[in-house]
């Protein structure tokens, strides 16, 4: 009998602490507080999961400096405002987001290293409780694989993009 008080009280118990906890003003709220505690850990096993059933394995778009070209103008012009552009200092929106906005073109924040499926899933999809919004009604599907693509590549890109982006080359660039 002990017991299954116990068991009942527990689940009365924890769910009136959480909703206690959430609607006193406590909770972190502001993009400024720390993360909750587990935070990170559930939306990152969250994320991942999901992105591991939906990613696209081929990519329709070929790598080529007119892709690159058409990515960068879609990188300029809907990603930038938060990601930044090379050479340049981190815009002020980005400088207020939780967490903080990966600055892409730099050079120990690029994802080359990811595949250009992962990032067009992004794009597409966006991130919740980061910030990152969904493109999928502001860009078609050949722009986002065209962004995907130029940032896959953004450690190699020939210097007409660079170019466009009004930069010379970014950091770590093997362009010439």
């Amino acid at each position: 009998m002990k017991f299954l008080f116990g068991v009942v009280l527990g689940v009365l118990l924890v769910p009136t602490v959480v909703y206690l906890y959430l609607t006193s003003g406590h909770a972190p709220a502001a993009t400024s507080d720390p993360p909750m505690p587990f935070e990170r850990a559930i939306t990152r096993h969250a994320l991942h999961a999901r992105m591991d059933k939906e990613i696209p394995t081929s990519t329709p778009a070929e790598a080529t400096e007119a892709t690159f070209l058409a990515g960068a103008r879609v990188y300029r012009a809907s990603c930038a405002m938060c990601h930044g552009l090379p050479n340049q200092k981190p815009p002020v929106v980005a400088k207020g987001m939780f967490p903080p906005a990966p600055q892409l073109l730099a050079k120990d924040e690029m994802v080359t290293d990811d595949a250009p499926g992962l990032t067009f899933w992004k794009v597409k999809n966006g991130i919740r409780l980061t910030g990152m919004p969904s493109f999928s009604r502001a860009l078609c599907s050949t722009e986002m694989w065209q962004v995907s693509l130029f940032l896959a590549n953004a450690d190699k890109l020939p210097p007409s993009v660079l170019q466009s982006l009004g930069a010379s080359a970014p950091p770590g660039s093997t362009a010439k």
